[in-house]
Protein backbone atom coordinates (compact mmCIF):
# COMPACT_ATOMS: atom_id res chain seq x y z
CA UNK A 1 0.00 0.00 0.00
CA UNK A 2 1.47 3.21 -1.08
CA UNK A 3 1.70 6.23 2.08
CA UNK A 4 -0.53 9.18 0.75
CA UNK A 5 1.69 12.36 1.75
CA UNK A 6 -0.20 15.05 3.74
CA UNK A 7 2.62 18.02 2.48
CA UNK A 8 -0.10 19.53 0.86
CA UNK A 9 -2.53 19.59 3.20
CA UNK A 10 -3.48 22.69 5.59
CA UNK A 11 -3.39 21.54 8.89
CA UNK A 12 -0.71 21.34 11.88
CA UNK A 13 -1.82 17.92 12.67
CA UNK A 14 -0.88 16.25 9.17
CA UNK A 15 2.35 18.05 8.72
CA UNK A 16 3.20 16.38 11.93
CA UNK A 17 2.19 13.47 10.32
CA UNK A 18 3.97 13.79 7.22
CA UNK A 19 6.72 14.10 9.41
CA UNK A 20 6.97 11.37 12.18
CA UNK A 21 3.60 9.57 11.00
CA UNK A 22 5.46 6.38 9.35
CA UNK A 23 5.34 3.07 11.20
CA UNK A 24 8.52 2.73 13.40
CA UNK A 25 9.20 6.78 13.47
CA UNK A 26 7.45 7.88 16.75
CA UNK A 27 9.26 4.13 18.33
CA UNK A 28 12.38 5.45 17.39
CA UNK A 29 11.88 8.62 19.10
CA UNK A 30 10.37 7.63 22.12
CA UNK A 31 14.20 5.10 22.39
CA UNK A 32 15.51 8.44 21.98
CA UNK A 33 14.08 9.55 24.68
CA UNK A 34 14.84 6.51 26.38
CA UNK A 35 18.47 7.05 25.76
CA UNK A 36 19.21 4.97 23.03
CA UNK A 37 21.49 7.07 20.63
CA UNK A 38 23.13 4.18 18.38
CA UNK A 39 21.62 2.28 15.03
CA UNK A 40 22.16 -1.18 16.94
CA UNK A 41 20.43 -0.23 19.95
CA UNK A 42 17.34 1.24 17.98
CA UNK A 43 17.46 -2.56 15.45
CA UNK A 44 17.92 -4.37 19.12
CA UNK A 45 14.91 -2.59 21.40
CA UNK A 46 13.05 -2.73 17.94
CA UNK A 47 12.75 -5.89 16.04
CA UNK A 48 13.03 -3.77 12.76
CA UNK A 49 14.65 -4.37 9.84
CA UNK A 50 18.36 -2.47 9.25
CA UNK A 51 16.99 -1.35 5.69
CA UNK A 52 13.59 0.37 7.44
CA UNK A 53 15.96 1.46 10.33
CA UNK A 54 18.17 3.22 8.24
CA UNK A 55 15.56 5.21 6.05
CA UNK A 56 13.43 6.44 9.35
CA UNK A 57 16.75 7.12 11.38
CA UNK A 58 17.30 9.34 7.76
CA UNK A 59 13.89 10.12 7.43
CA UNK A 60 13.68 11.79 10.95
CA UNK A 61 17.66 13.40 10.18
CA UNK A 62 16.34 15.09 7.50
CA UNK A 63 13.38 16.68 8.85
CA UNK A 64 15.26 17.62 11.79
CA UNK A 65 14.13 15.67 14.54
CA UNK A 66 17.43 13.76 15.41
CA UNK A 67 20.81 15.04 14.47
CA UNK A 68 23.44 12.39 13.33
CA UNK A 69 26.78 12.84 15.91
CA UNK A 70 29.91 11.03 14.59
CA UNK A 71 31.30 9.05 17.40
CA UNK A 72 34.10 7.15 15.30
CA UNK A 73 35.75 7.90 12.31
CA UNK A 74 37.17 4.26 11.25
CA UNK A 75 34.87 2.81 10.41
CA UNK A 76 32.16 6.01 10.08
CA UNK A 77 29.92 5.45 13.08
CA UNK A 78 27.60 7.84 14.54
CA UNK A 79 24.94 8.76 17.86
CA UNK A 80 21.41 9.68 16.81
CA UNK A 81 20.29 12.45 18.92
CA UNK A 82 17.39 14.55 19.41
CA UNK A 83 17.02 18.03 18.50
CA UNK A 84 15.26 20.74 20.15
CA UNK A 85 12.63 20.24 17.51
CA UNK A 86 12.77 16.11 18.39
CA UNK A 87 12.10 17.13 21.87
CA UNK A 88 9.40 18.95 21.46
CA UNK A 89 7.47 15.46 20.79
CA UNK A 90 7.77 14.74 24.03
CA UNK A 91 4.45 16.00 25.32
CA UNK A 92 3.06 14.03 21.88
CA UNK A 93 4.27 10.73 23.22
CA UNK A 94 3.42 11.37 26.90
CA UNK A 95 0.06 11.76 25.96
CA UNK A 96 0.22 8.49 23.47
CA UNK A 97 1.85 6.80 26.27
CA UNK A 98 -0.92 7.82 28.56
CA UNK A 99 -3.92 6.85 26.27
CA UNK A 100 -2.28 3.66 25.50
CA UNK A 101 -1.62 2.76 29.27
CA UNK A 102 -5.38 3.55 29.55
CA UNK A 103 -7.12 1.85 26.77
CA UNK A 104 -4.93 -0.70 25.95
CA UNK A 105 -2.56 -1.79 28.43
CA UNK A 106 -4.55 -4.25 30.59
CA UNK A 107 -2.13 -5.61 33.40
CA UNK A 108 -1.29 -2.12 33.95
CA UNK A 109 0.63 0.51 32.49
CA UNK A 110 4.34 -0.82 31.21
CA UNK A 111 6.23 2.64 32.18
CA UNK A 112 5.90 4.93 34.26
CA UNK A 113 7.00 8.72 34.71
CA UNK A 114 8.31 9.76 37.52
CA UNK A 115 8.75 13.85 38.55
CA UNK A 116 12.46 13.87 39.03
CA UNK A 117 11.78 17.00 41.49
CA UNK A 118 8.71 15.16 43.84
CA UNK A 119 9.47 11.17 43.39
CA UNK A 120 6.10 10.32 42.50
CA UNK A 121 4.54 8.79 39.56
CA UNK A 122 3.13 11.61 37.54
CA UNK A 123 0.64 12.46 34.24
CA UNK A 124 1.21 14.58 32.06
CA UNK A 125 -2.16 17.19 32.08
CA UNK A 126 -3.25 19.97 29.31
CA UNK A 127 -3.43 23.21 31.15
CA UNK A 128 -4.15 27.04 29.68
CA UNK A 129 -0.98 28.86 29.25
CA UNK A 130 -3.00 31.94 30.53
CA UNK A 131 -4.42 30.59 33.42
CA UNK A 132 -3.23 27.50 34.51
CA UNK A 133 -6.49 25.61 34.78
CA UNK A 134 -6.34 22.02 33.44
CA UNK A 135 -8.05 22.01 29.95
CA UNK A 136 -10.40 19.26 28.24
CA UNK A 137 -12.00 18.70 24.83
CA UNK A 138 -15.31 20.33 26.14
CA UNK A 139 -12.97 23.47 27.68
CA UNK A 140 -11.89 24.79 24.88
CA UNK A 141 -13.20 26.10 20.84
CA UNK A 142 -11.15 26.05 17.59
CA UNK A 143 -11.34 29.35 15.66
CA UNK A 144 -9.04 30.73 13.22
CA UNK A 145 -5.66 31.16 13.31
CA UNK A 146 -3.12 33.90 11.94
CA UNK A 147 -2.15 30.96 9.33
CA UNK A 148 -5.50 29.89 8.74
CA UNK A 149 -5.39 30.10 4.71
CA UNK A 150 -8.42 30.37 4.08
CA UNK A 151 -9.71 32.71 6.57
CA UNK A 152 -7.34 34.81 4.87
CA UNK A 153 -8.93 34.08 1.73
CA UNK A 154 -12.47 35.16 3.07
CA UNK A 155 -10.95 38.71 4.35
CA UNK A 156 -9.55 39.29 1.43
CA UNK A 157 -12.95 38.59 -1.01
CA UNK A 158 -14.69 40.06 1.88
CA UNK A 159 -12.26 43.39 1.83
CA UNK A 160 -12.77 43.53 -1.90
CA UNK A 161 -16.89 44.24 -1.36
Amino acid sequence: MERKSFADMHCSVAQCLEVVGEWWSLLIVRDAFLGCTRFDQFQERLGISRNILHQRLARLVEAGILEKVAYSEHPPRYDYRLTAKGRDLWPVLTTMRQWGDKHAAPNGPPLQVVHKDCGHVSEALLTCSVCGEQIGVRDVRAVSGPGDVDALMDSRSQAGR
